[in-house]
């Protein structure tokens, strides 16, 4: 039965121990709801120096030393809870790879470590000892983009035989195909898996490169995406598949995509400790007050009737920045403002202070991530953008919708599957545009603010989005059912 699994979760990050991005919100939250399930779910995430509530960790066991090639490498294992459960959750200690600030980039330059494929390959490694140390071994190791990728290909061609692997099945997440961990062939060594598996078009090659995203969708028992649209979109669509449709198409009976949930505990308005005035769907009066402190955080003009645009994310390509910036002669001409908060690529960082210097009472900038600002922005915006030219799940928009701010999204995975345009649907609970253009993105924004001007309408839109279910519980449902499928295939 799948309640009664041992589900072992790998990945680089998990709220709130270590976050760069929405990977992080899915490890914390989804292993509680699978305990609720009856579940024996846990965790395992690397030590990072840069980890946050490190005084709640507890010393658990040494790992001895693990190899990488002819370098032994010391590690140890420590122990703590998810936030307000009993899911355990392990931390590989290792001061060579993980003993420097950041997850994946260093945060003075902003790129990423240059050994982050040994980095995660000792982390790999790392899982089976630790289970072995602690006498449990999972039945499903839920593997999470490519720096735990290479964990199915180590239970098919190393541990199929062994006496406690073995029967071990896994569970392959793809949250960005985008992020494949490519690296020089070279460095296949470093694995000690076979090498007569390197040859043009094999697992684990990619156009001369070794790929740890393409062996995960190769080796895993069963795939999934973090939204049912983007599962079709990487399999069909050349530029969002980034050369892998084809292997994609390959295991499509095996691929599902499951919504991404939100935890609906920490995202509530109406308890929320981290805004400024709590409100609800049938108490509306919070937001306003939170709007209030939102526009004097960022030394804006303090005006209930101009609209107030929120973006909160990674700055980079993918988040459709460069339609923001074609479009702030007509954001200025439109009279509204607009606050961001997110990090990530000089240039974005570079266009986005120049333009709030030129407009300080229109536009403010947060390059940091802020949890306690992310809570206020979903509060106290109007509207929230996301322009993404894809977006395989997006928590943000979900976020919005549970707050009252509505979205104006781009038609692309998840936003896809949880914003419904107000334009066509009489049900809508936001507004998207189709084609990824500057021009598309602001009819769909005038739209909305056509419709923020006309107040009935417009908290009509706002409470069927505080009224939509994005809770875990029913996509922990949907992962348990993989889990289940995954053991039956082992």
């Amino acid at each position: 039965m799948a309640e009664n699994l041992r589900v072992l979760i790998a990945a680089a990050e998990a709220a709130p121990f270590a976050k760069d991005g929405g990977l992080a919100d899915v490890i914390g939250a989804l292993p509680r709801e699978l305990c609720h399930l009856g579940m024996d779910a846990r965790v395992i995430i690397p030590r990072y120096a840069s980890l946050t509530h490190a005084g709640l960790l507890r010393p658990k066991t040494s790992l001895g030393r693990i190899s990488l090639e002819v370098y032994r490498f010391e590690s140890r294992l420590w122990e703590s809870a998810l936030p307000d459960s009993t899911v355990p959750i392990y931390f590989v200690e290792n001061n060579d790879f993980f003993g420097r600030n950041g997850i994946y980039n260093d945060p003075i330059s902003g790129e990423g470590f240059s050994d982050n494929f040994q980095r995660f390959l000792y982390f790999t490694k790392a899982v089976f000892v630790a289970c072995e140390r602690i006498d449990w071994i999972p039945q499903v190791i839920h593997c999470n983009d490519s720096q735990t990728a290479l964990i199915p290909a180590y239970l098919k061609l190393r541990l199929a035989g062994h006496p406690h692997w073995g029967r071990t099945a896994s569970l392959f997440t793809i949250h960005n195909l985008g992020y494949q961990g490519q690296v020089g062939m070279d460095l296949f060594k470093l694995t000690d898996l076979p090498r007569h598996l390197i040859y043009p078009t094999g697992p684990f090659e990619f156009y001369g490169n070794l790929n740890p995203m393409k062996a995960g969708i190769v080796f895993a028992d069963v795939l999934n995406t973090v939204s049912p649209t983007y599962a079709r979109e990487i399999q069909h669509d050349d530029r969002l598949g980034v050369g892998l449709q084809a292997v994609l198409r390959s295991r499509t009976r095996d691929l599902h995509g499951i919504l991404n949930g939100i935890d609906d505990e920490e995202w509530n308005p109406e308890t929320d400790p981290l805004i400024s005035a709590p409100f609800s769907v049938s108490r509306l009066a919070g937001k306003a007050k939170n709007k209030e402190e939102l526009q004097r955080a960022f030394n804006l003009d303090e005006r209930a009737d101009v609209p107030l645009i929120g973006f909160i994310g990674r700055l980079a390509e993918q988040k459709g920045l460069d339609l923001v910036l074609e479009s702030i002669p007509e954001f200025v001409a439109m009279d509204l403002q607009f606050v961001l908060l997110g990090s990530g690529q000089r240039k974005y960082h570079d266009a986005f202070q120049a333009v709030a210097t030129r407009y300080p009472h229109m536009f403010g900038v947060a390059f940091s991530f802020d949890d306690k600002l992310a809570h206020w922005i979903e509060a106290g915006s109007d509207i929230f953008l996301m322009p993404s030219r894809y977006e395989p799940c997006g928590l943000n928009q979900m976020y919005s919708l549970r707050y009252g701010t509505v979205p104006v999204v781009r038609d692309t995975g998840g936003l896809a599957d949880t914003v419904r345009d107000c334009h066509r649907d009489p049900d809508g609970n936001g507004f998207k545009f189709y084609t990824y253009s500057s021009h598309e993105m602001l009819a769909a924004l005038r739209r909305a603010l056509f419709a923020f001007k006309k107040r009935t309408e417009w908290r009509k839109i706002m409470k069927r989005g505080m009224t939509e279910d994005f809770s875990w519980r029913k996509s922990a449902q949907r992962y348990s059912e993989l889990y289940r499928l995954a053991a039956e295939k082992r």
